[in-house]
């Protein structure tokens, strides 16, 4: 049976607490001792030095807003970032953050409310929200360097859901997704498990008057039928979403309409 996902089924809290902790590591420890100027070839114009900053900062201004549970946009993201001088102790600066965003991840109640930018708005959000931006930006420095990527699939699975349920609230940084509108087409986004079966299905309509993932349901019945499938492996997908793979390879498998496909991955760059 293939099980059709929607948000607000996220893994345990605590995963995301030890998830966030090992990814940060893992990233760090691609990033020391590789030259700061490594270009990143799937961040145009970012050497590893800027990569390591934006990982660092960001996980420090998610965690200022979970502490303070923020409940209106902030205005801006002045935060103390302690950042060393050189580029070289950047990557011991991400990793020394490590225990400070732990202690602050499990200092506030995840079913909080606050405010996010997402469909989630509760502080939950944002510890999922972190996990995913250090998760990809670490395959993108093991990119950098040359090295082969490795993502868990229950993790990729998830980062999956998570981006596809808060995409059409993420206009206010990727512009091209309030232009993402259809027909009444439907998409769907086919995890296939380790045998190279369908596992978990994420269904997406396109509407003149936007888009989202449809209810979560158990089977398809319930559903409409999808004018466009694309199936890959978790890890794959998450990839592809997030623009670091194309859907015209062979890691992935497309049936129906595929001009519905290059509208959405012309629009939905984050």
């Amino acid at each position: 049976m293939v099980t059709t996902s929607r948000a607000g089924h996220p893994l345990p809290y605590d995963t995301y607490l030890k998830a966030v902790e090992r990814e940060t590591l893992g990233f760090a420890e691609v990033v020391r001792g590789a030259d700061p100027a490594t270009a990143v070839p799937s961040c145009p114009d970012w050497t590893l030095a800027e990569l390591a900053r934006h990982v660092g900062a960001l996980q420090r201004w998610f965690c200022t807003l979970m502490v303070r549970l923020v409940q209106e946009r902030p205005r801006g993201r002045d935060v103390e970032l302690g950042l060393p001088e050189r580029a070289e102790e950047y990557a011991d600066w991400v990793a020394a953050g490590v225990p400070s965003v732990a202690a602050d991840l499990r200092s506030v109640d995840p079913g909080a409310g606050m405010w996010a930018w997402g469909e989630d708005q509760h502080a939950r959000f944002w510890a999922r929200r972190m996990l995913f931006e250090t998760l990809v930006h670490r395959v993108d420095a093991e990119r950098a360097v040359g090295r082969e990527p490795d993502i868990d699939p229950a993790l990729a699975a998830d980062g999956v859901d998570e981006f596809l349920v808060n995409l059409p609230c993420a206009g206010a940084f990727a512009p091209g997704v309030t232009k993402l509108r259809g027909q009444g087409e439907i998409l769907a986004f086919q995890c296939l498990d380790s045998a190279g079966e369908p596992c978990e299905e994420w269904r997406v309509r396109l509407d003149p008057d936007g888009f989202g993932v449809l209810p979560r349901t158990e089977g398809d019945a319930a559903l409409p039928e999808a004018q466009t499938v694309l199936r890959g492996r978790a890890a794959e997908l998450l990839l592809l979403l997030y623009g670091r793979r194309s859907h015209r390879e062979t890691a992935f498998e497309v049936s129906g309409e595929a001009t519905a496909l290059d509208n959405w991955f012309a629009h939905t760059a984050f």
